[in-house]
């Protein structure tokens, strides 16, 4: 007789053994629901943090199969049809774009986001800084929107990776 784990119980155990309890998010601190332009939900954002350190955590529907740039933008509005409303990407340190540049990266750069055959996809990532500015910065007078791209992110281009046109959007708030 052969035991085998279900997919997704291995996957948290292999993820228990790169992490230490310390190092897992407990507390949620944030979120936003994204919509496209037409105003039909496109997924969610949850912001959770340790303590130290800030994880955005993002599940995505609806959109086409790929790889989307997705950020964290510097102003909390999202205008349909187009979201220029949210501003560029949310940069307090003034760097350039992209992690595969030598000057930077912003504060709300992420990696891609993949979205499978069946239009959805979902992503974790940990944000650059001490966890109380991080939140200061993402929570500011003027607030932080989430904006997912038609494109992939180049990692490089400036000021915003050549991701293309902004397909979904979505306004933090404090948990």
């Amino acid at each position: 007789m052969t035991f085998r784990l279900p997919a997704a119980m291995a996957t948290a155990l292999v993820l228990v053994g790169c992490t230490t309890i310390d190092e897992l998010p407990t507390e949620r601190v944030g979120a936003t629901t994204l919509q496209f332009s037409d105003g039909r939900p496109a997924g969610t954002v949850q912001l959770f943090s340790n303590g130290q350190t800030v994880t955005v955590a993002v599940a995505a529907t609806g959109m086409s199969p790929g790889e989307h740039g997705f950020h964290l933008h510097t102003t909390g509005r999202c205008t349909a049809p187009d979201f220029t409303s949210a501003g560029g990407h949310l940069n307090p340190g003034d760097n350039s774009h992209g992690s595969l540049s030598p000057g930077g990266m912003h504060l709300g750069d992420m990696p891609n986001l993949t979205i499978g055959s069946n239009r959805s996809g979902a992503a974790e990532t940990q944000l650059t800084g001490n966890a109380d500015a991080v939140l200061d910065d993402i929570f500011d007078e003027d607030g932080t929107a989430v904006v997912v791209h038609a494109g992939p992110d180049d990692y490089r281009t400036d000021p915003a990776g050549d991701a293309g046109a902004r397909i979904a959007c979505g306004v933090l708030s404090p948990a």
